[in-house]
């Protein structure tokens, strides 16, 4: 097990530094003149000149990814004279249009995308898989139909267009939930949980749709395995036969779309943020590309891929956990 483990966290970490030499690649290397892309069309050579001095990229580019590592693990400087700005590690860059370090704006915007998403994900994976995992015990019967029926409807809906059916209803005409806010876990939790409930909402019943589906798909195929008819045929408990031995088997895949769909919405939820009016990573993103705002887009760009990486480790963990083949191997 410890070997596992091991093993998955060195090639994750070899993943980063590669993302990381990518990431950089395409922001700085790619582009001719990545100081014009940041200072825009109508920018003379002295603006350019002052926006590469400010940004540290007149050295070579070898020379620049070190200075760009080196100020994740200790920090950085960027500018000179009046222009002068620190920026302490983690060091993602520094946004001289916003006068602040990147890590400052990812620290003030990320808790508000992981709570929608965290809250989101505990909705869609318990909904999701409950209604699948139930629709496959009863094959055939009306509940599985109206299963099917929800989750094809779920499907087919996007973010924008129930998200407004349900601020239209349980905000504006009925007066049931406050408009969608952000308030800190930690200074009121009721709040915090109130103010985000309806994008929890919009998120969950519609990621839900494809957990139902995938999980009454899973189960009705392991409930047909040689193992799941042996427990029958030991006499074991209803219980333990479908918790126990089906359930187990049968969400190893949905625990991979789980932490896939969890990394990438870690990403951003632009959409989600923008109709509920939420100040998340998603919508400083595409602030940023509006703005030109290059330390800011490379930061969220890394950030995300970070994310999936993360959300990927996870996952070969609770295969460790969930399946006892893998701790073997």
């Amino acid at each position: 097990m410890l070997r596992f483990i091991v093993r998955r966290l060195l090639v994750a970490a070899v993943t980063l530094a590669v993302i990381s030499l990518v990431t950089f690649g395409l922001f700085f290397a790619v582009p001719s003149s990545p100081a014009k892309v940041m200072c825009g069309k109508n920018c003379t050579a002295a603006d350019i000149a002052q926006v590469e001095e400010r940004l540290g990229i007149r050295d070579p580019l070898p020379e620049q990814y070190v200075a760009f590592v080196r100020g994740i693990a200790v920090g950085r400087t960027f500018g000179e004279g009046d222009f002068r700005r620190e920026c302490p590690a983690p060091c993602l860059g520094y946004s001289f249009r916003n006068d602040q370090p990147v890590t400052e704006i990812v620290a003030q915007r990320a808790p508000v995308t992981i709570s929608i998403v965290g809250g989101a994900a505990v909705v869609w994976i318990l909904l999701g898989v409950s209604l699948g995992m139930v629709s496959a015990l009863r094959q055939g019967t009306v509940f599985d139909r109206m299963a099917i029926g929800v989750s094809l409807a779920g499907a087919s809906m996007q973010v924008y267009f129930f998200g407004l059916i349900l601020l239209y209803v349980l905000v504006y005409s009925t007066g049931l939930l406050p408009f969608p806010s952000y308030t800190p876990l930690t200074e009121h939790p009721g709040r915090w949980a109130l103010g985000l409930l309806l994008p929890w909402m919009t998120l969950g019943f519609l990621n839900s749709a494809l957990y139902a589906r995938l999980a009454r798909a899973q189960m009705v195929e392991t409930l047909s395995e040689d193992f799941v008819r042996t427990a029958r045929a030991k006499g074991l408990p209803r219980r333990q036969v479908y918790g126990r031995h089906a359930l187990r088997a049968a969400i190893t895949p949905i625990v991979t779309i789980a932490g896939l769909d969890v990394g990438t919405a870690l990403g951003g939820t632009f959409i989600t943020e923008t109709i509920f009016g939420l100040q998340g990573l998603g919508k400083a993103t595409v602030e940023a590309v509006q703005f030109l705002n290059l330390p800011v887009v490379m930061a969220t760009v890394l950030l995300a891929a970070i994310f999936i990486v993360v959300a990927n480790i996870v996952v070969d963990l609770l295969y460790a956990v969930i399946d006892p083949r893998v701790r073997l191997s």
